[in-house]
């Protein structure tokens, strides 16, 4: 087993429908579900988030919209509004920060901490964890649930056990008894199939896993199988990263409808090049590609990537990057003027589920549009020595926006629809 390390997992209670409901009195207690417009049952997308009183009706995260209406219809079904939940994400993050240097974004609301180091500034691990709940507590007026434990897998798992509003330790000596009694598919990384699997032979807790020879499971699985094994015997090197080791950051969206409507699809692509830019610039990252992800009406998936010359988290950047690339796939003469070539750019091969790609210049009817950044490095990380007056200009009139948004709110400023002009 590991010596004493002190990870904690910190994991918001339904963020955006608690923020929802914190907002406004009327909505708590209430089942709220965060997400698409539900239309009566008929609406398209899937649920963000639900309040815990929707989930009582078997609503949850990723539930189709049109189910989740059909499960609770007297639910409050909210669209998202991400730049409120950004804005008390930073809040959080801040707090985190006065705890530990040693933080790991997972997502907007949850988070790896290693709290090795500065537990003792605090009054041991536990206490630290039961600080920080507290201080979130005061200055949010939201719940957390943490886990702590040895290791990273050990510390989400206690966390997802003891929500909501909870806090549960697992020491070091006590690691393997919790541990083992679990279903395999607590094991990090370990799917559906390998679960089949390992069923068909009889291997269903993670203690039964733990007993198998780590070369039996190496034979089924590859190298793979070693990794399972050293998960399950409570042996977990994985290091709590940095923000700036994040692998990607994206954001996508379902149409209510399916729509071949290059000004809507451009509108969309916009506002998720928005979304984008204000995390990677929350979490003070750059990206050096950017990745359009595009499904069509029958469900054929494609991704199409592009890489810059020098990383950008600047909305117009990423925009015209996507934008070149929705262009490319559905028209055989995109304009010159869009896009200066990269000096690297790359077509990322389609999902096996895609069938075959449509015509040249026809314009496909599209269901879901996303956009991924990636390869990714700090901020203030400098990849070229060129145009430093032009960033900074733009740097000036990002940093302007939020300034205007944080004080204001976000609907007294907007960009264009139309960016080439």
């Amino acid at each position: 087993m590991q010596s004493a390390r002190y990870i904690a997992h910190i994991d918001m209670d339904a963020f955006f429908a608690a923020i929802e409901q914190r907002d406004n009195p009327l909505y708590k207690g209430k089942p709220v579900v965060v997400g698409a417009d539900p239309k009566a049952g008929r609406g398209r997308g899937v649920v963000s988030t639900c309040s815990y009183e929707a989930r009582k009706f078997g609503i949850y995260s990723s539930l189709p919209i049109s189910i989740a209406y059909r499960l609770c219809p007297q639910a409050i079904f909210l669209p998202v509004n991400m730049e409120k939940y950004l804005a008390v994400s930073r809040q959080i993050y801040n707090i985190l920060n006065t705890f530990t240097p040693s933080i790991e974004s997972i997502s907007i609301d949850e988070a790896f901490l290693d709290i090795t180091g500065s537990f003792y500034l605090f009054g041991g691990p536990p206490a630290a964890c039961k600080l920080i709940k507290e201080k979130i507590k005061k200055e949010t007026k939201l719940t957390a649930s943490i886990g702590l434990a040895p290791t990273k897998m050990a510390a989400k798992i206690a966390s997802d056990i003891c929500k909501p509003n909870g806090f549960l330790e697992v020491t070091n000596e006590k690691l393997l008894d919790f541990l083992w009694p679990l279903p395999i598919e607590k094991i990090s990384g370990l799917g559906k199939r390998s679960k089949e699997i390992l069923n068909e032979r009889g291997i269903r807790t993670i203690k039964d896993l733990a007993k198998q020879k780590k070369d039996y499971l190496v034979s089924v699985f590859g190298k793979s199988g070693e990794y399972f094994w050293y998960l399950a015997n409570g042996i977990d090197n994985s290091e709590v990263c940095g923000q700036h080791e994040a692998k990607s950051i994206s954001s996508e969206t379902t149409f209510e409808k399916d729509t071949e409507s290059r000004e809507l699809i451009k509108r969309t692509l916009l506002m998720l090049s928005e979304d984008v830019s204000a995390r990677l610039r929350q979490d003070k990252l750059k990206a050096r590609t950017v990745t359009l992800k595009i499904r069509l009406t029958g469900f054929q998936t494609y991704t199409r990537a592009f890489t810059f010359s020098k990383a950008t988290n600047f909305i117009d950047e990423i925009y015209k990057a996507a934008k070149m690339l929705y262009d490319k796939f559905t028209s055989s003469k995109p304009e010159r003027s869009e896009v200066a070539k990269p000096e690297r750019s790359e077509v990322a091969k389609p999902e096996r589920s895609e069938v075959a790609k449509p015509e040249r210049g026809e314009v496909p009817k599209i269901r879901l549009i996303g956009i991924k950044t990636s390869n990714l490095i700090p901020q203030d990380e400098k990849d070229s020595l060129f145009d430093e007056k032009a960033d900074r200009k733009k740097e000036n009139m990002h940093k302007a926006v939020e300034i205007i948004k944080e004080k204001f709110g976000d609907k007294v400023i907007f960009r264009a629809a139309n960016m080439e002009r």
